[in-house]
């Protein structure tokens, strides 16, 4: 069969030989559901479509394909591919992904085949067909149902995909492993964790490397608390983290002793501590008490007793301590029978002790389900395409009268969830404010320690340390008390892990969820042939959504506090379903020490990185941030009241699927997300606007500086030249009244002609491209020149007139013209002598060309 060019060889080599598709099962889809023809048609022969590898992830193959597939809940005909990673659907019309279509198949709780008989004229009943769909129900709150042509095998195909591929054996079967960490490579999450407890022991300048923690190079300790190693093998506690928060009054000796009376030795460890006041909160698994209630340990009795610390400001007065048991009494109860139980007040010191009644996970299984099926049956995108009150253009609305959708909305809180979220949110909100208000320490338990516990702890350490309402406080918050404390992950979602010291990959048990369908025209429709789920893809007893119901809790504080969390609801949308789908290694095994043996953080893709990239794309205008954040405002814990604590159904999660409008209409959020994207792009155009204004303006500052310094050279020029007229004007001057002739051509040469009773003299002025004037004299070769000075100046009447007369004449007879002005020069003086060897000299050089 044909897959994508980018991968042909990828795709085939994985592909059983009972998933391939024969040519004559390849049909043309239709539009719609209606208008498909439901009997046998000639088959037409198809490749996977083209550009369909665009769609695919890095290390995604398509294992089978079929076509001419409806998407019943929006009446939607496509294509169904499925890969090692997920349901994949495309439209017919657009060749687009749809999302409501497309769904992990890690995210897929379980699916079944049902068989639809049509109704038919007389006596044709035998001829039509039935319909062939397949139910998929998913971990996040869809439920879709796929048609599949009659007489052809893709149903088949894509069923059996799915049941190898949704519930693989082995670990190393899933897709993170097969990908690999590709781009989104993990850091170190031990050096994360440490860097953690530094923050609540007040140790900000230590930086430890991975040699630092294989040492044992990280007991450090303040006043009140230490890290301890003594876990650092995970041979105390296979489900506690390598380090361990303690008090620095007990031993590691001591520890070794008080966890044998815990259940799976999850003995009492420190989960978060206040910096100012000494409160903590902790976190154990129940004390094994017996069937009796009296069974004691000193050594965990003084080690609760640690909790107690002195009150700041006074010197004989301890804190008090609650111990928070998150089970109803009853179960605590029960819990003895088989070695279990709870504290008693008179054992531990200053206690006090509290049961909050918040159901197991099997509880908490079937309300997610029947809350599942009820947003189904009652959404505008219903599965069956019938039953759905919006369905048809609201024509039925509420069934069509009050009664039917009252009775709706009852049905809704016999689901139970939104009951059980107010209590996890309420005993966190009471362990926030005893701490908060009252200095006390409080110790929290339910039976193994890691489910209600964790939601307890996490929620109320969320609501007390503003730190952990920011995206890198998130992070750690959830590495530290559901990753390392081993909420056992695998088991919750129904995914293999590994078991043992030798890593062998085991099949877990499954059977199927206890959640029914309300009555509907499909679902009880006659002849009908429902293989159910318990068959291929049975649940796990140990399924349940705990962590989905604690980022539900989130969601509800986001809500009440829009303005304390640095993070959207989009983002928690987003990390959960990344969460669910086990695209990334983060969540997969049961502990941190199944994760260590196996090596997962080195081999897969960490999801950190990756919903850290999809916020460096657009910085702080991506969805994943609070518009509203405002730190400020909630500098401190967060105690909401009582009356505060009424939850509402999770829109952007729970509405998405089956009423997708509703999820998004009339959201704040999402219209100042828009207004900001908008003033973002209007101040940055602004940004531009001023920056060219200030380059421009800069622009012209230079070329004025420029037009002032032309302007002074100008203004210097020209009075050189005006000095240079004056001067030329002088000696033209003197030059004619001295009897001689000058001439100025147009290329401007200068000629003085000299002419005396022996001597004819031509004076030849040069002016060169610099301005620098030469003068030659050239005699003219028919006159005689032997004749000496003085005999020249004799025979000159005007040398003789000026000689006599002149006033700058020196005693020897000389003259000091040019080097001191002539008086008479140019006056009606007549009889000036020249002195024709001070003009030989003149050169542009002499002082009386120089300027002033």
């Amino acid at each position: 069969m044909a897959t994508s060019k980018s991968r042909p060889q990828r795709s085939t080599s994985r592909r059983d030989s009972d998933s391939r598709l024969i040519a004559s099962e390849k049909i043309d889809g239709a539009s719609s559901w209606e208008s498909l023809e439901w009997t046998k048609v000639e088959a037409v022969s198809r490749s996977v479509p083209q550009g369909v590898q665009e769609f695919l992830l890095e290390e995604e193959v398509v294992i089978v394909e079929a076509y001419g597939v409806v998407l019943v809940n929006i009446d939607e005909a496509g294509t169904l591919l499925v890969t090692n990673f997920r349901l994949l659907f495309l439209s017919e019309g657009t060749r687009n992904v749809l999302s409501l279509g497309t769904i992990p198949l890690a995210t897929i709780d379980k699916f079944n085949k049902i068989s639809l008989k049509l109704p038919s004229a007389p006596k044709q009943s035998d001829r039509v067909p039935s319909r062939r769909l397949l139910q998929v129900f998913g971990k996040d709150m869809r439920i879709i149902v796929f048609g599949f042509r009659p007489r052809t095998k893709q149903r088949r195909a894509v069923f059996d995909a799915l049941t190898r591929c949704t519930r693989p054996t082995r670990l190393w079967d899933l897709y993170a492993l097969t990908s690999g960490p590709l781009r989104f490579k993990n850091t170190s999450p031990k050096i994360r964790f440490l860097d953690e407890y530094f923050r609540l022991l007040g140790i900000n300048s230590h930086a430890l490397s991975n040699s630092d923690i294989e040492e044992g190079s990280y007991t450090f300790s303040n006043d009140w608390w230490r890290i301890s190693s003594v876990n650092c093998n995970y041979m105390m506690c296979p489900t506690y983290p390598f380090a361990l928060l303690l008090p620095k009054s007990i031993s590691d000796e001591e520890v070794l002793q008080a966890s044998t009376f815990r259940a799976r030795c999850r003995l009492p460890v420190i989960s978060w501590c206040h910096p100012g006041t000494g409160a903590v909160l902790a976190r154990s698994s129940q004390p094994l008490v017996g069937l009796m209630m009296n069974m004691r340990s000193n050594m965990d009795e003084k080690l609760v007793a640690a909790f107690c610390t002195q009150l700041i400001g006074s010197k004989n007065s301890r804190r008090k301590l609650y111990i928070a048991d998150a089970r109803p009494r009853k179960n605590a109860l029960a819990n003895g029978a088989m070695g279990g139980g709870s504290e008693s007040s008179a054992n531990y010191f200053q206690s006090e002790i509290l049961f909050f009644g918040i159901d197991n996970i099997h509880a908490m299984r079937d309300s997610l389900c029947r809350l599942r099926d009820y947003l189904d049956t009652h959404g505008t995108t219903s599965s069956d395409g019938i039953s759905s009150f919006l369905r048809h253009g609201g024509s039925t609305w509420g069934g069509g009268n009050r009664s039917s959708m009252s009775e709706s909305v009852s049905t809704l809180g016999d689901s139970g969830w939104l009951i059980h979220v107010q209590n996890v949110l309420a005993g966190s909100a009471w362990i926030a404010a005893r701490v908060a208000l009252e200095s006390a320490s409080v110790l929290v338990h339910c039976s193994d320690g890691w489910d209600r516990t964790t939601q307890l702890v996490s929620l109320a350490s969320l609501l007390l340390d503003p730190y952990y309402r920011t995206f890198k406080g998130f992070q750690a918050l959830v590495e530290k008390d559901w990753l390392s404390f081993g909420h056992p992950f695998a088991d919750r979602v129904g995914l293999p892990t590994i078991a043992g010291s030798g890593d062998v990959p085991f099949e877990l048990p499954r059977q199927s969820s206890s959640g029914n369908f309300p009555a509907s025209p499909m679902r009880q429709a006659s002849g009908s042939n429902q293989a159910q789920g318990s068959l291929h893809s049975q649940n796990s007893n140990n399924q349940s959504p705990i962590f989905l119901q604690w980022v539900d809790c989130i969601s509800q504080l986001l809500r009440m506090y829009p303005f304390a969390f640095e993070f959207s609801s989009a983002f928690l949308v987003d990390f959960l379903d990344c969460a669910l789908s086990s695209r990334f290694g983060n969540f997969l095994c049961n502990s941190e020490s199944e994760r260590h043996r196996s090596a997962i953080y080195e081999i897969t893709g960490c999801l950190w990185i990756y919903l850290a990239d999809l916020r460096a794309s657009e910085g702080t205008s991506h969805v994943h941030y609070n518009l509203f954040y405002e730190p400020s405002k909630h500098d401190g814990p967060l105690l909401p009241p009582a009356a505060a604590l009424a939850p509402t159904l999770w829109p952007q999660f729970h509405l998405r699927w089956g009423c997708p409008s509703e999820a998004q209409a009339g959201e704040v959020e999402a219209q100042c997300r828009v207004m900001s994207n908008k003033f973002s792009e209007l101040q940055k155009e602004k940004e531009m606007a001023e920056k060219k204004t200030r380059e421009i303006a800069s622009a012209m500052e230079s070329l004025n500086s420029s037009l002032q310094n032309e302007k002074q050279v100008s203004i210097s020029y020209m009075n050189t030249a005006r000095k240079a007229i004056k001067e030329t004007t002088a000696i033209k001057r003197a030059l004619q009244s001295l009897g001689c002739k000058v001439y100025f051509s147009d290329s401007g040469d200068c000629t003085v002609d000299v002419e005396c009773n022996q001597i004819h003299t031509v004076s030849t002025s040069e002016r060169d491209s610099d301005g620098t004037i030469h003068i030659n004299n050239k005699s003219d070769p028919s006159v005689p020149t032997s004749a000496d000075n003085d005999d020249i100046d004799s025979l000159n009447p005007v040398s003789r007139v000026c000689g006599s007369l002149c006033p700058m004449r020196t005693r020897d007879g000389g003259c000091r013209w040019p080097d001191a002005g002539c008086a008479q020069l140019g006056s009606q003086f007549i009889g000036l002598k020249a002195n024709f060897d001070a003009f030989d000299r003149l050169s542009i050089y002499d002082g009386y060309f120089r300027s002033e």
